[in-house]
């Protein structure tokens, strides 16, 4: 069990503001007349030492409070251009910022918990002891902003008012970072004394970019600590390293689910998106993907997208599944995005209209963004994070794999702006769980149970990407959240199952696998390359939608249901206007039984090692094992779905 509060709070101790008469002289000293007005419209005392012990650790010249104003927006914007750390592009409201080429992306192996001696964390994580961490914040972060301005900003994970919504307070020297959550979070400097008397809680994330050189890139941490649900960042500026909110908050916000809410909420690295069914019928998915898995893609495709990256659920007093999404942008990995598979996206990084920041793209010689895969021709040359490109350089990308583009979300033609804000939360009746895996799960199977719907989330694999410094290889990836629980991962399946197994969920939803990565030579094709086109999510996410009101049917089998042939040639026609041969359904639903116990053995061996891993979990294992034996005894090794 976690506990909270527990052990020395880092920032207070280093800050060494006590009392709110202290922290309430510091602000008189630090703040001009400005910006102590605007400090006096927050009154949380907790609130208030949190930010005074951050400005006495980290002595900044000057500090800005942010009210979320058109004004204050546009200040921090100008800043950020005056300051370096954006530039302007041909296209109005369209910056670029270059990381340095070694902060590209989530440093797995700098990235620690702090932890209180004994306390357990998740078998994937790394951790470091309270007082080690303390040492560091000690040395590293005091003075860190001198000669720089700080900025506070308060925000809401969530729309406000919301059951899950958590307020949070981001803290940072670096004007692309406040610049970025403006795009990504509500601001709520006006609502937060109410959010977090509602919620009973805070999260607080303090960071600075400090010399902002590749050799002290070394020298660069992220902390979580989850005792006091508060974040340190220093020496970097890549968001996912520094814009805490998202996935270090993500973090807290797991632990609530699982040490305060267990059973009634869940944190999930989802997408939410609506799909328009027969008559106009609205269906909403939330769906699990390792980055690089199609997340987006998935999430882009329908016709009421939310969000991109994560979902906050709980169950409601009606007995439906609600989430909503923490965010209001998208902070999107952009390699591969063009017309052809994200036109609505496009449409925003290509012409007027949205506010965007690109991040380690190519800037060509018409100060023109651009990237891998955006379907036009590569130019001659360029700018990157790098320096000088050209296309002779063999071997050199001109962007990186985890380049990106920042923007909020109601700039996307298909954005809900009105439901993505609505604190009643959104009704979820479909779960995806999606991996990266080439020759084993066809595109779309249907859990049989409640049970087996964790199954899938809890057996996720995919290969690690650019996303993560240091990680390589095929990885699990339970529920695509595992790099984000801090816990216990037995905890948290515990979680999983409490929460889609309570008997308030009177409407339970449909749980299902996805797998856009099935290989020709995997499956006895004679080319190479993917069995299917990015296009064919309209397909599979439509079959979902009709198979949750009832309107299609399944073929049963042992790790459950997929769909029948004709149903997904008649969708495929009338979705993406595509002939569907049913000798390509049959290499992407036939089931390769050996792979699939494979994969199960590993996943089993792989649970087994985690102390205390629920039952409930081997159970489908081997319900689903003995099925698959049973069926190879009789079809052989690998069985057609027309078999069936």
């Amino acid at each position: 069990m976690l506990e909270f509060k527990k052990g020395v709070d880092i920032l207070s101790t280093v800050g060494g503001v006590a009392t709110i008469s202290e922290a309430q002289k510091l602000f008189a000293q630090q703040l001009d007349e400005e910006h102590l007005a605007r400090l006096a419209r927050i009154t949380n005392q907790e609130a208030l030492l949190k930010v005074a012990n951050a400005i006495a650790m980290c002595k900044p010249d000057r500090v800005f409070i942010h009210t979320g104003s058109e004004e204050d927006r546009k200040t921090i914007r100008g800043m950020s251009l005056e300051k370096g750390e954006e530039t302007s592009l041909a296209i109005p409201d369209h910056t670029y910022h270059f990381d340095l080429p070694e902060d590209q992306g989530r440093m797995v192996n700098q990235t620690f918990y702090i932890v209180n001696q004994d306390e357990q964390v998740s078998s994937l994580a790394k951790k470091e002891l309270r007082s080690e961490s303390h040492a560091y914040i000690d040395t590293n972060m005091r003075g860190i902003m001198q000669g720089k301005t700080m900025f506070v900003g308060f925000y809401s994970r969530g729309p406000v008012g919301a059951q899950a919504s958590i307020p949070a307070i981001e803290i940072s020297s670096s004007t692309y970072v406040m610049h970025s959550a403006e795009l990504l979070y509500r601001n709520c400097y006006a609502d937060f004394d109410r959010e977090v008397a509602r919620r009973g809680e805070f999260f607080t994330n303090v960071h600075s970019e400090g010399s902002h050189r590749s050799e002290d890139i070394p020298r660069a941490r992220i902390y979580m600590d989850r005792s006091w649900q508060t974040t340190f960042s220093t020496f970097c500026t890549y968001a996912g390293n520094t814009l805490l909110m998202k996935k270090g908050n993500h973090r807290f916000a797991s632990d609530c689910a699982i040490y305060k809410r267990n059973g009634q909420e869940l944190s999930e690295h989802m997408f939410i998106t609506g799909i328009t069914g027969p008559g106009g019928r609205k269906t909403f998915f939330a769906g699990a993907a390792p980055s690089g898995c199609g997340k987006t893609t998935t999430a882009m495709v329908g016709d009421d997208f939310i969000g991109d990256d994560l979902a906050q659920m709980w169950i409601e007093e009606d007995g439906t599944l609600r989430a909503v999404n923490p965010e209001v942008g998208i902070f999107g990995i952009i390699e591969d995005v063009n017309y052809e598979g994200d036109p609505y996206l496009m449409k925003c990084l290509r012409e007027p209209g949205a506010e965007v920041i690109f991040s380690n793209v190519l800037i060509d010689d018409q100060g023109k963004p651009r990237w891998v895969g955006d379907g036009e021709p590569p130019p001659e040359r360029g700018i990157n994070f790098q320096g000088e490109w050209t296309r002779e350089m063999t071997g050199v990308p001109m962007s990186h794999p985890n380049s990106r583009c920042t923007l909020m979300a109601k700039g996307v033609r298909n954005h809900n702006e009105a439901i993505n804000n609505d604190p009643a939360g959104i009704v979820i009746k479909v779960i995806t769980y999606s991996g990266r895996d080439s020759n084993t799960m066809p595109p779309i199977w249907v859990a049989k149970t409640m049970d087996a719907g964790v199954a899938i989330g809890a057996s996720i694999v995919s290969k690690a990407t650019a996303a993560e410094i240091g990680a390589s290889g095929v990885n699990r990836q339970p529920w695509a959240n595992t790099p984000f629980v801090a816990g216990s991962l037995a905890d948290y399946l515990d979680a999983q199952f409490n929460f889609y197994g309570n008997s308030k969920i009177r409407y339970k939803p449909v749980m299902a696998g996805l797998n856009y990565f099935l290989t020709h030579d995997a499956r006895g094709g004679s080319g190479k390359g993917l069995l299917g086109e990015k296009k064919d999510v309209h397909v599979w996410l439509g079959w979902l939608e009709l198979f949750t009101h009832g309107e299609v049917q399944g073929i049963e089998t042992p790790i459950g249901l997929i769909p029948r042939y004709d149903d997904l040639k008649r969708l495929f026609r009338e979705k993406i206007n595509k002939e569907y041969p049913e000798t390509l359904y049959t290499m992407q639903f036939s089931l390769y039984i050996d792979n699939i116990i494979t994969r199960i053995d590993l996943q089993e061996a792989a649970w087994r090692k985690e102390k205390g891993a629920s039952e409930r979990l081997f159970a489908v294992y081997s319900e689903q094992r003995n099925g698959l034996a049973a069926l190879k005894a009789t079809r052989g090794e690998v069985v057609r779905p027309q078999d069936l």
